[in-house]
């Protein structure tokens, strides 16, 4: 066994986040990830100023931000009567010390990985396996089963071992084996990409709708010489529970046909949405799913992290901006105590709790409850929406959020480096 080694199932956003924060702290760690070949796979996400910020200290600069993405530099809400609920300057026009980031998932993923090969080595991340199970030690260690894509069974023994392989991780699974199924609240989502003459700012998120039947679009890249981008777009329709969610994959390719009409009505002076749809060469349709929040992350030398951890709705845009996150203040806490179950029991007594109720929050529409508000006391039909939810209202409902989700400006500007500069570990394994 080696002793000062960390195991890390998954290699995905968070994973490799995680092999990063470890090897700027001098913990060798190794990244287990089940499939053959890893993809530039899915379409656009955003990552707010937090983790910018702590992807900046890994050495991850604006250069190579901006070319898998764009800085956004507005979020707002307008009603399905084309007038402004709410908007705000995001990133660096805000005022933070950061910029916001609308991201290529794929594009962005693939940059992490080879981060990860460039500064740990070609065999800091063994594609073709994928962790199965888990063995405790009577020493204090752990043990990881592993099958190959070739079929074998092998063991990889270490300190510790963190779960990183997404909402259906099967070492939550081990962990919590009674745990409820995954929890769908009704919506589904279908994704894609097509060109576009950015709308607003030029570089806008902008929700668009109800709170039951919405669209979220935000260009994923600068415009080219003609000035069209890679136009993010989510549409979305809440469904009466007797709908049959299970029958929707993960990223499962769909015809515009299937879908398209019931957007039909999402045309404006500033946006032909149907016309947009049509542009696009490929949609996916995604249930809204995530899981109950866990009593623990923790299982002595193991610890979930990501969406195994806290499985959010993408409603608050910062799923994988909290991924990176708790691989940053995991290796926080790692020079501060050690790389030994102590800290990881630390860690989830820390932000387990509170992790869990941000993820609540986007259950119950995280930002997007906004459009929940105008629902309930207009229902959607108003000419100033001031006279329907006052602007310092409007503003409280931001900031309340923002600061659960550990985003608020003035709080983030003033933290210090989640992880001093040159900061090493003293201490691996008890």
């Amino acid at each position: 066994m080696r002793r000062d080694h960390v195991l890390i199932a998954g290699g995905g956003i968070g994973g490799l986040a995680l092999a990063l924060t470890l090897h700027e702290i001098g913990v060798p760690c190794t990244v287990f990830e089940g499939v053959r070949e890893l993809k530039p796979l899915g379409v656009g996400i955003n990552l707010q100023p937090n983790a910018v910020r702590e992807l900046e200290d890994l050495g991850i600069g604006e250069a190579e931000m901006d070319a898998v993405g764009i800085p956004a530099r507005e979020w707002a809400l307008v009603g399905l009567n084309g007038r402004e609920i709410y908007s705000e300057p995001r990133g660096k026009l805000a005022g933070y010390n950061w910029h916001q980031y609308a991201v290529h998932r794929g594009a962005f993923h693939m940059m992490l990985y080879n981060k990860v090969i460039e500064r740990l080595g070609p065999d800091a991340v063994r594609l073709g396996h994928k962790v199965t199970e888990y063995r405790r030690e009577s020493d204090g260690g752990v043990t990881a089963l592993i099958e190959t894509a070739a079929g074998e069974r092998i063991e990889e023994s270490g300190c510790l071992l963190f779960g990183a392989d997404g909402i259906h991780s099967t070492v939550r699974a081990q962990m919590h084996p009674n745990q409820p199924p995954i929890h769908w609240g009704g919506t589904i989502m279908w994704r894609g990409t097509a060109k576009g003459v950015p709308i607003r700012s030029g570089s806008s998120f902008v929700g668009l709708g109800t709170s039951r039947h919405r669209v979220v679009i935000y260009p994923i890249s600068q415009p080219d010489a003609d000035g069209l981008a890679d136009i993010n777009w989510i549409a979305e329709q809440t469904y009466d529970t007797d709908h049959d969610w299970s029958k929707s994959g993960w990223f499962r390719p769909v015809e515009l046909s299937e879908f398209a009409a019931e957007f039909d009505g999402f045309v404006y002076d500033w946006l032909d949405l149907p016309a947009l749809l049509a542009k696009s060469d490929v949609a996916y349709e995604n249930p809204m799913i995530d899981r109950d929040p866990l009593p623990t992350w923790v299982d002595g030398p193991v610890a979930l992290i990501g969406d195994a951890a806290h499985p959010m709705y993408p409603t608050g845009s910062n799923g994988a901006s909290q991924a990176i996150i708790d691989a940053r203040t995991i290796g926080r806490m790692m020079v501060e105590r050690g790389v030994t179950a102590d800290t990881l029991a630390a860690w989830d007594a820390e932000f387990c709790g509170p992790i869990g109720q941000v993820a609540m929050r986007n259950r119950g529409a995280g930002p997007f409850g906004l459009l929940n508000m105008v629902d309930d006391r207009c229902r959607g039909q108003f000419e100033n929406i001031d006279d329907v939810i006052p602007a310092a209202e409007r503003s409280a409902f931001m900031l309340a959020y923002q600061q659960a989700a550990g985003f608020a400006k003035d709080r983030l500007n003033a933290a210090p480096r989640t992880i001093p500069a040159g900061a090493k570990v003293a201490k691996v394994a008890a």
